[in-house]
């Protein structure tokens, strides 16, 4: 008799952890795709690492206890995923077949500034480009101090750093 009481109750919680999960995923769902985007414009790629971001942190959540507010947390594992996931891509990087046809390509000027942005971004090391992504999110010092574990004013040096380097490069 008290197995099927044990059952019940870990039934209740485990469907109330479930939706509070999905609830979650609604609410991050976009900040979850901007950093795997911001680490692969390859759509399959962007999938897997949505993928891996998702299982990793359905794998954490029942362990997240409040210390900080969700959307952190959420950027940490996501950034941490898609971290791990360009070093391990990196180690074994293969050669990709390359069309160079883009039939959906933009010619305006915005896109080509917004597109060579982006190939100066991919070109930073991946805790660069975490703190730049967050930046460009408009989050602020201290929030992104928090989610990659460094002072507030370690941030303002990094992001200084950071633009001197992309100023620097070139437009290839």
């Amino acid at each position: 008799m008290l197995d099927s009481t044990t059952d019940i109750t870990t039934d209740i919680t485990m469907d109330h952890l479930e939706r509070t999960f999905e609830e979650t995923l609604k609410e991050q769902k976009d900040t979850i795709f901007t950093v795997c985007y911001m680490f692969s414009k390859d759509e399959n790629e962007v999938n897997d690492l949505f993928q891996e971001v998702l299982i990793n942190l359905w794998n954490g959540f029942e362990g997240f206890e409040n210390r900080s507010n969700i959307r952190s947390w959420v950027y940490r594992i996501a950034l941490n995923t898609c971290i791990s996931y360009d070093r391990k891509k990196r180690r074994t990087a293969t050669e990709r077949l390359n069309m160079n046809i883009n039939l959906f390509e933009d010619r305006d000027e915005d896109t080509r500034q917004v597109d060579m942005l982006h190939r100066r971004i991919s070109k930073l090391q991946p805790f660069d480009r975490a703190i730049v992504l967050l930046w460009l999110e408009n989050l602020s010092y201290d929030e992104i101090g928090q989610i990659v574990g460094i002072t507030a004013k370690n941030v303002s040096v990094r992001l200084f750093r950071i633009r001197e380097q992309l100023k620097n490069m070139s437009n290839d």
